[in-house]
């Protein structure tokens, strides 16, 4: 027999948050630990592209999802948001029901975090409705326990993650940057490109383990270009030898198409381009507003992606938008 918990009164109307996606602006993998994980060094920029999750009272837990690709998200308990409301109402002791519904605008399976995102916005959400009073550090903890990213999706802003990256220590930015996003068509499993990076590390004779690959560190002029919110020292950052992003050429190894598209930004000028995350979403720094428009332009008219969408960055992290 399940233990009987305390009911918590509804409030008047659902609770909706926003939450934003990300760019990995730097992502530098150490060796494969015998935990199966990876040490990282990730440098996270939350940008202005969003879902909207809202909560609202039910009389069991339930996922509903709208917007493109929405086919492509569970809509049960292995969905993240699903298990973030999980994990609060165990703490608190109550029962899990909530209605969870996602408005989907962030690429799916695309590398920048929606489902982290979602899974923020339901922590955040599902806190305001139930009325627990976790604070700040528990909902971080929350957040880390059901994945990486989904710490820096709650604070948005520009961090620095450790560990696994849900260690977060704040980065200083200075302005604003554009950027382009190119979608693909489908989406990369991000334990698969992982996999790729350890089997090319061995390939090219490195190794991939702890003791072979250095400890992986942010970039101190990638940060200083932040910091200034400079992007053509951001892109020289990014243009660096070695690259920004070393799952990039895992994910490239496993969709080649990509290098058409990163080819595909720059002559359309874009500053730099990077995979995004584990990709396949593929992210282009612009000048300004106007140039990312151009660089949008461009890239529609290659043919090399499904859609490109223009954003900026830094954006808010997880917040609650109407209650």
């Amino acid at each position: 027999m399940s233990p009987a918990y305390p009911a918590y009164p509804a409030p008047p109307v659902p609770v909706t948050v926003r939450v934003p996606a990300k760019v990995n602006v730097q992502l530098a993998v150490g060796g494969l630990r015998p935990d199966g994980y990876h040490d990282l060094a990730n440098v996270f920029l939350a940008v202005s592209l969003h879902d909207d999750v809202t909560a609202t009272p039910a009389d069991t837990l339930r996922i509903t999802v709208e917007g493109p690709d929405a086919g492509r998200v569970p809509q049960d308990r292995t969905n993240l948001a699903a298990r973030a409301a999980e994990l609060l109402a165990a703490r608190h002791g109550i029962e899990p029901h909530v209605h969870l519904h996602i408005a989907k605008d962030i690429p799916v399976a695309g590398g920048m975090a929606g489902g982290s995102a979602d899974a923020a916005g339901a922590v955040l959400a599902c806190d305001a409705l139930w009325g627990t009073g976790a604070s700040r550090d528990e909902l971080l903890e929350i957040c880390a326990e059901v994945g990486s990213d989904v710490p820096f999706s709650l604070v948005g802003g520009a961090a620095l993650g450790r560990g696994r990256g849900e260690l977060l220590t704040p980065v200083e930015t200075g302005g604003t940057f554009h950027w382009v996003f190119a979608v693909a068509d489908g989406g990369l499993s991000t334990p698969a490109v992982y996999r790729e990076c350890d089997r090319l590390r061995e390939a090219a004779g490195t190794g991939s383990g702890v003791a072979d690959v250095p400890a992986p560190d942010p970039s101190a002029e990638l940060l200083d270009a932040l910091r200034n919110g400079d992007p053509r020292a951001l892109a020289a950052a990014l243009n660096s030898d070695g690259g920004a992003n070393d799952l990039q050429p895992a994910a490239v190894s496993l969709r080649p198409s990509l290098e058409a598209v990163l080819r595909a930004g720059t002559e359309a000028g874009a500053l730099a381009g990077i995979v995004s995350g584990s990709g396949p979403t593929t992210a282009f720094l612009t000048e300004d507003g106007a140039a990312a428009r151009k660089v949008a332009d461009g890239l529609r008219a290659s043919g090399t992606c499904r859609a490109a969408r223009v954003a900026t960055g830094p954006a808010d992290g997880a917040r609650v938008i109407t209650r």
